[in-house]
């Protein structure tokens, strides 16, 4: 629940609103203690709760708890105690241990994929710290999917450098999340151009033909511009686009958007048509082998 501070400017009071670390819920596999007041012989201390959801206390038996946060879990306890006859007046308090479902599991592009605790108001930027960050490979999208909420994902835009963490969106993970890491697509771009090689490109923004040739640095001085090719892969095998570029930099034939994989080949005058096989080649292992020169933001 969130709770409201008041902060003294030294004019009005301003209204800032905390928001509250979330509650935990018991789930099969934790260890949980369970204390009754001066009763040790109903007490017991890291009993595991079964897959079905209960805790086996002595003289009591089997009491299910799961899906209840302690305090939920102290108070139906109290009850069963006094329904079973045990205990007329019981005072009861359960603390959670060792459980499985404090912990947030972090995958896809980061440094160590793995779950990691969640304990306290831990937020998204701090499981990513804890998972060592993200890849060189990384896109700029996460997508975050609630263990209570899975057929709603939320997906959150990493800054795009340093400066823009002030207004980085930075949600609680919960206990039981899943935070997923893309990866970013990858172009590649060979023959007659600037800077060839592999280039990222962000899973949540578009780029076009000639954004991708201006980040490979444009085509080089001896490069046949009426004669390019993109080689595209589908889901049937490759297809080889012929490119007009030229009409493309005059704005006679409208630009298009690259896709995750594609290949620009740029051919160049001094060199033979036969030689774009072995250029399609190159890239195409430049693709198995995702080398890459450049990270575009």
């Amino acid at each position: 629940m969130a709770q409201t501070q008041k902060a003294s400017t030294g004019t009005a009071p301003v209204a800032l609103t905390v928001q509250a670390p979330p509650a935990i819920q018991i789930s099969p596999g934790d260890q949980i203690s369970v204390n009754v007041f001066d009763i040790p012989d109903l007490s017991v201390d890291n009993a595991r709760v079964s897959q079905g959801g209960t805790v086996s206390l002595p003289v009591a038996g089997p009491i299910h708890v799961a899906g209840m946060t302690a305090d939920e879990a102290a108070h139906y306890i109290e009850h069963e105690l006094v329904v079973l006859g045990l205990v007329l007046h019981p005072t009861v308090t359960v603390s959670l241990g060792q459980s499985v479902g404090q912990g947030a599991t972090i995958m896809g592009q980061v440094a160590s994929p793995g779950i990691y605790p969640t304990f306290g108001s831990r937020r998204l930027l701090d499981m990513l710290t804890l998972a060592g960050g993200v890849t060189p490979s990384a896109g700029k999208l996460v997508t975050i999917i609630h263990r209570g909420d899975p057929q709603h994902p939320v997906h959150v835009g990493l800054a795009e450098s340093s400066a823009g963490l002030r207004s980085q969106a930075n949600p609680i993970i919960l206990p039981g999340d899943t935070v997923v890491v893309a990866k970013a697509g990858i172009i590649y771009m060979v023959g007659a151009v600037g800077h060839p090689g592999g280039y990222l490109i962000n899973n949540n923004e578009h780029l076009t033909l000639l954004q991708a040739l201006a980040l490979a640095g444009g085509n080089a001085p001896a490069a046949k511009l009426n004669s390019a090719i993109l080689i595209r892969k589908l889901p049937t095998g490759t297809e080889a686009i012929h490119l007009n570029l030229k009409k493309l930099y005059e704005d006679k034939q409208a630009d298009f958007l690259v896709a995750d994989g594609d290949i620009l080949y740029m051919p160049s005058s001094f060199v033979k048509s036969a030689l774009f096989f072995q250029a399609a080649e190159v890239g195409a292992q430049l693709a198995n082998t995702a080398v890459i020169t450049s990270t575009v933001f």
